[in-house]
């Protein structure tokens, strides 16, 4: 028995009713090969796979890929939106103050919602986002 194929980006982007454009293709594939990029770094990784793109053509791109699952957005207080891959999993993250670096943490239950309400208010609620802030050990050890 022989494993399912991955499917490509552009079947991807097909298969969220998405057209496929170079732009797209590059977007999606800087986006997850980077590491909670903000949209100036996807401008210049989408720029240097496929030339010229403005970058009111990389935000409509992201809004896209994003409405459609392709991506996630995560908007730290205080930091420009950033975006990444990872989707499909309700995974929270840890952000330096000083650097601005940014890593993934798994929930400690592992289902979606992995933080339960206090009070739900009368909300159906699928999804919790928690960011974790102090220094990375680089920084920690600088500052020292």
């Amino acid at each position: 028995m022989t494993a399912p194929e991955t499917p490509t980006t552009a079947e991807e982007l097909r298969g969220v009713g998405l057209r496929v454009t170079a732009a797209r293709v590059a977007l999606l594939e800087t986006v997850r090969a980077g590491d909670h990029l903000d949209v100036e770094a996807i401008a210049s990784g989408v720029r240097d796979r496929v030339g010229h793109i403005s970058l009111q053509a990389v935000y409509e791109a992201l809004h896209a890929l994003t409405a459609a699952g392709l991506l996630r957005r995560i908007e730290p207080a205080g930091s420009p939106a950033r975006f990444e891959g990872r989707v499909g999993d309700n995974h929270h993250h840890v952000m330096c103050r000083s650097c601005g670096v940014v890593a993934d943490v798994d929930c400690a239950v592992g289902e979606a919602p992995c933080l339960t309400a206090s009070d739900a208010h009368g909300f159906s609620i699928d999804e919790a986002e928690v960011i974790y802030w102090g220094l990375c050990p680089a920084c920690s050890t600088s500052d020292s």
